[in-house]
């Protein structure tokens, strides 16, 4: 395996493996797939899940899918509604603790707080560097082998 796809302590016997969903009714998803695109040439594997995702069907193919990130993707301003409950969701299967749940999209300060402390590790708005996100990533996702 090559170093692209191991974090700097090069301890990881696997690609990091991310789905990235655009939950709700929210259907800009130009920036989900761009996102997919600099993970998949960090070395990451990715899954999409497309468009009009309930929060149910993104827990179900995480949990599927043994992911190690969840990016959710949202621009439609319903964040505090349906974030919460992809994480609830992940917490039921005993999953939330080695799932590393990161959000994209347009979240005001006082709402990315809010989603922190219920359990989004970061929340990404317009602008962000891709290194960084990439990077964020491979600092916080939980080794596992």
């Amino acid at each position: 395996m090559s170093a692209d796809h191991e974090p700097a302590g090069g301890e990881r016997e696997r690609p990091i493996r991310c789905l990235v969903a655009k939950v709700g009714l929210d259907g800009h998803d130009r920036g989900a797939h761009v996102i997919s695109r600099a993970f998949r040439d960090a070395g990451f594997e990715v899954i999409y899940s497309g468009l009009h995702r309930a929060p149910e069907d993104i827990v179900q193919a995480a949990v599927q899918e043994d992911v190690d990130v969840v990016g959710l993707s949202i621009l439609s301003g319903a964040h505090n509604t349906l974030i919460p409950k992809v994480i609830e969701g992940l917490a039921e299967y005993d999953a939330l603790s080695d799932t590393l749940v990161v959000v994209g999209g347009i979240v005001p300060d006082d709402d990315a707080k809010q989603l922190k402390e219920a359990g989004v590790a970061e929340v990404f708005g317009p602008g962000t560097p891709m290194e960084e996100t990439i990077q964020f990533i491979r600092e916080n996702v939980a080794d596992r082998k």
